[in-house]
């Protein structure tokens, strides 16, 4: 690896973001001493060091909120907008870590460690790019979070180190993660913890897909159940259902009462008239059965 050079640029804390080398992006500034930091590196060579900071809820971080390794940047442009805060426009350029935090006035400077990477793509690289990318190629097609033409132009990247970090741009990572990945110099392990990322990405994708389906198929049964019962109550409203039962068995189990009946065999006389109406309620039942397959 190249022998690391210092350099002294102002420092740009990201909040809830984090960029990659080679990503150009534009990115929302709003917070004073980000804008002075910005000013600065336009006016000195247009290089600013961007780290991004460890807990979002911190107004105003310092050297302590903010992670070590980041990334050197190539300031194009900066607009103000309409309210009130600025657009910057970037390129990044390649990873580095600072380090000896100073405020300079009202922004912070700090000297950084270039750390350029190894471009080739040898034979070990190319095989783990060739299973990165089936990986990703699955992933896109499940999440529906990266389009076609998106994914066609990452699989043209010939150079394993910008491969593995436009894939992990894409992922819907937290900002620790998406660190993690920034961390990794070597460009191999860079592209096997990218490919272990989305083997367990694509587990969990198929596991949502397969809940969703067990909870679309339940709400359904349930609506079908619901609707059954409805078209039983009309049914037996269109018969004259009492609690019900028809008004005929009504009618019969008041006749059984007032038949004056010796006990034995009044209660046959109630077993009979239950069988009866087991049978009304299961052509019924039958009737709806038939009504729901022909809908």
């Amino acid at each position: 690896m190249p022998k690391k050079k210092k350099l002294q640029v102002p420092l740009l804390p990201l909040r809830g973001m984090l960029v990659y080398p080679t990503m150009v992006l534009h990115i929302d500034v709003g917070r004073e001493r980000s804008v002075f930091a910005v000013e600065h590196a336009i006016a000195n060579g247009n290089l600013i060091m961007l780290a991004s900071q460890k807990d979002t809820s911190v107004e105003s971080p310092d050297a302590d909120d903010l992670y070590k390794i980041g990334l050197l940047a190539h300031v194009k442009s900066l607009t103000e907008l309409n309210n009130g805060t600025y657009r910057l426009y970037i390129e990044g350029i390649e990873r580095a870590k600072w380090t000896n935090y100073e405020e300079a006035d009202l922004y912070p400077v700090v000297d950084i460690e270039r750390i350029p990477e190894d471009t080739e793509a040898g034979p070990e690289s190319i095989a783990l790019m060739r299973t990165l990318l089936p990986y990703f190629k699955n992933f896109a097609t499940y999440s529906a979070k990266v389009s076609q033409e998106t994914f066609d132009s990452i699989a043209t990247i010939e150079e394993p180190g910008r491969l593995a970090d436009m894939i992990a741009s894409h992922l819907p990572l937290k900002v620790s993660a998406k660190q993690e990945i920034l961390e990794i110099i070597d460009v191999k392990e860079r592209l096997e913890f990218l490919i272990n990322k989305l083997h367990n990405e694509q587990e969990i994708l198929e596991l949502e897909r397969k809940i969703n389906n067990r909870v679309k198929e339940a709400m359904e049964r349930t609506q079908k159940e619901f609707y059954l019962r409805e078209q039983m109550k009309a049914i037996q409203k269109e018969l004259g259902d009492k609690d019900g039962k028809s008004i005929e068995v009504v009618e019969l189990t008041e006749k059984i009462e007032n038949a004056g009946m010796p006990d034995h065999v009044k209660e046959a006389a109630f077993r009979e008239l239950d069988r009866y109406e087991k049978s009304i309620q299961h052509q019924l039942k039958a009737g709806l059965s038939g009504i729901t397959s022909i809908g």
